[in-house]
């Protein structure tokens, strides 16, 4: 990694403290469509994305609505950032109503050549922390792709489910999670923008919501399971307001692996391991 121009940025750091707070648990709740867990009690596998979001300014925003590039992420000019996939270790549950610290750390940066074109990756550790005890372990998986026309089918056929649920992504569900998320990238919300801009044909629905559906599903297919790590990987957008599946099936004791999509292929894949 000497060579490399982001070399200077392995290894670096931030921390953020953040209460863990019945309102926007509320919030997330009402978004999902279920129940909010009370203050003491476990915060659902996947909340904890809608908090330690960094509170930027409009005037320290991109034109795509993230955050300005710099700070602990490369300087990634003209490029559109997504969320790519992660690995996320459940130790223990975070609490409702209590304080809470992630520690972020960047752990690697690439660049590589794919079918569309160059690509950079962005691998963030992130350690989340409650009364010293590490609670959740996650590695996220950002790209940074040149402006080139979304790919908007996998080939590849939904599996044969143990398990599935139907989602109409509707735009009041992706702004709500946008909201809740304090997402401000623009393909979620903005219609002129991302179908003028980034050339898609309507909304794009969030990763992270997908994979929280994704799970919640595996969930209600598999009350008693204690989850311990979820994987998952983006392979193509969805697009609002079209349904989409999420679903999935055990292939092994304590395996499953899980997908999201529609007619248009798999747009999401994950494995999950539980006991």
């Amino acid at each position: 990694m000497t060579d490399s121009p982001y070399a200077a940025l392995i290894g670096r750091s931030e921390q953020t403290t953040e209460h863990l707070s019945v309102s926007l648990v509320k919030r997330i709740a009402a978004t999902l469509g279920e129940k909010p867990p009370a203050a003491g009690q476990a915060l659902p596998a996947l909340w904890h994305w809608a908090f330690f979001q960094p509170a930027v300014d409009e005037a320290g925003l991109g034109d795509d609505g993230h955050p300005a590039r710099g700070g602990i992420l490369p300087p990634a000019q003209n490029r559109n950032r997504m969320w790519a996939g992660g690995r996320v270790e459940f130790v223990q549950p975070l609490r409702v109503g209590a304080e809470a610290t992630r520690i972020t750390t960047v752990l690697k940066v690439e660049e590589k050549t794919g079918r569309s074109g160059s690509l950079l990756f962005a691998t963030l550790r992130h350690d989340y922390m409650q009364d010293g005890q590490l609670a959740i372990r996650e590695e996220q998986d950002i790209v940074y792709r040149d402006p080139t026309p979304p790919k908007l089918d996998s080939g590849e056929a939904l599996p044969l489910a143990g398990w599935q649920e139907s989602v109409t992504p509707t735009p009041t569900l992706l702004f709500r999670y946008s909201a809740v998320t304090f997402n401000g990238h623009r393909i979620h919300y903005d219609w002129p923008y991302v179908t003028e801009t980034e050339g898609y044909p309507s909304l794009v629905v969030q990763g992270p919501l997908i994979a929280t559906l994704n799970l919640r599903a595996f969930c209600r297919a598999n009350p008693q399971a204690n989850i311990r790590r979820f994987e998952y990987r983006g392979i193509r957008p969805l697009i609002s307001p079209q349904p989409f599946i999420v679903g999935g099936r055990l292939y092994a004791p304590g395996k499953a692996e899980l997908w999201a999509g529609n007619e248009a292929g798999i747009a999401q894949r994950a494995e999950l391991t539980f006991d």
